[in-house]
């Protein structure tokens, strides 16, 4: 069944994480949930991002501002550089949620085009 109204958002946090990096700010995450529920109605925030320990208190605070974490394995290339890959995991639960009816409107927050061929299917 529709839920009439709901909206969703699906966040790549590394895209995210990097596109405000690129541009010299530092991203207040929590008002930015209270700024996607005051501006865009979500009710559901998801944000997807690969599951190193060390940033354990991070993934707490984005907890307890909201947000639903979604965590990907990390794998590290030859360099030793993290790489999560989430965008499959996000591009799935998207699809899901649609076919499921889970969600009236989806916003989707990346900083590049690899979710070009998602949102042309939406």
């Amino acid at each position: 069944m529709q839920k009439d109204g709901h909206v969703v958002a699906y966040i790549d946090g590394a895209n995210l994480h990097k596109g405000i990096e690129s541009q010299g700010w530092v991203l207040d995450y929590r008002r930015f949930r209270i700024w996607l529920r005051e501006k865009h109605g979500v009710q559901d925030a998801y944000i997807f991002l690969g599951l190193i320990a060390k940033f354990s208190d991070l993934y707490r605070r984005l907890q307890e501002d909201g947000y639903i974490l979604v965590f990907k394995e990390v794998v590290y290339d030859s360099s030793g550089k993290a790489k999560g890959n989430c965008d499959a995991d996000l591009v799935l639960q998207v699809v899901r949620g649609f076919f499921e009816k889970k969600f009236e409107k989806a916003l989707l927050v990346t900083s590049d085009g690899d979710y070009a061929s998602l949102v042309r299917f939406y």
